[in-house]
């Protein structure tokens, strides 16, 4: 065989690869687009369900549960926000599929078992973490903003000063209160994928039980900075935020270990490991410099 058929039958499998992308990645846009055209047909539905923390709290005050638009555009641009959003959960699974699918002929099929169910694990955590944002931390978090409102008391006003009372009361935008839950949600739903990442990593063998356990320290510290950076600046949502992600950093240990025993249960049983204490990968360098 020349040069030349070599060369070409090995460019052949890489065309037909970028081929089946482009086709996998066009599925996933189209199914991407229609999920937001679904959400952007029922929108106002959606926005008024991502509004129910605000108006719980506004409720138990005694005030009126009403938003705002300050500009012509802005109820516009809050339905594309909730279709992008909408549509980018509904998408989600096809999305997933379609990915899956382009990558499983390239896996063996103990890689296939292993990764599988980091990929459903993947959503769920997600879905836990910006279920977590939604019903607990937004409705503590709105209610600690709510609490700088200041309510005048028109016979006080008028007895000290002589002046109309002030009053400095909430009336949010809508795009504005949009932005700040979504940045809630999608904060929470990040951070709740640290124990898959961790424990995906810990299964290929990238980190350890004991290197997360002795750079634990540090952790915490990148832990304050993130929840520094990702909450608004209020003391009780970032104290949450790093409770949570701690509690999930602790728990990755936990799995990464687990990751650890069942890998070292597997080599004992095949026979790898002469001695307990010691590394088969170290024992298979030492053969190897023995030779």
């Amino acid at each position: 065989m020349s040069q030349t058929e070599e060369v070409e039958d090995s460019t052949a499998p890489l065309i037909e690869h970028l081929a089946e992308l482009r086709t996998r990645l066009i599925h996933s846009v189209v199914a991407f687009l229609v999920g937001m055209i679904i959400c952007f047909t029922v929108a106002t539905p959606i926005f008024n369900f991502l509004t129910a923390p605000l108006c719980q709290v506004l409720s138990e005050r005694g005030q009126d549960c009403d938003l705002i638009f300050i500009s012509p555009q802005e109820g516009f641009f809050v339905a594309i926000k909730v279709s992008l959003l909408g549509g980018l959960i509904l998408s989600f699974p096809y999305i997933a599929m379609q990915m899956w699918r382009f990558v499983a002929p390239g896996l063996y099929k103990n890689e296939k078992g292993a990764f599988l169910p980091f990929l459903v694990a993947s959503p769920f955590m997600f879905l836990l973490g910006a279920s977590f944002a939604f019903f607990v931390v937004t409705p503590l978090a709105y209610d600690f903003f709510l609490g700088f409102q200041q309510f005048g008391t028109e016979g006080e006003a008028v007895a000290e000063t002589g002046a109309a009372p002030l009053s400095v009361v909430f009336q949010g935008s809508a795009q504005e209160y949009l932005n700040l839950t979504i940045k809630f949600i999608v904060a929470f739903g990040m951070c709740f994928q640290l124990p898959v990442l961790l424990t995906l990593m810990g299964k290929a063998g990238l980190v350890s039980a004991d290197g997360l356990g002795a750079v634990r320290k540090y952790a915490v510290v990148a832990i304050l900075v993130l929840a520094a950076l990702v909450t608004p600046p209020d003391v009780i949502t970032q104290v949450i935020l790093f409770v949570v992600v701690y509690g999930l950093y602790e728990i990755s240990i936990f799995l990464v270990r687990r990751v650890e025993t069942k890998r070292e249960e597997k080599l004992r049983a095949e026979g790898y490991y002469d001695d307990e204490d010691e590394d088969p990968l170290m024992a298979e360098f030492d053969e190897d410099d023995d030779k």
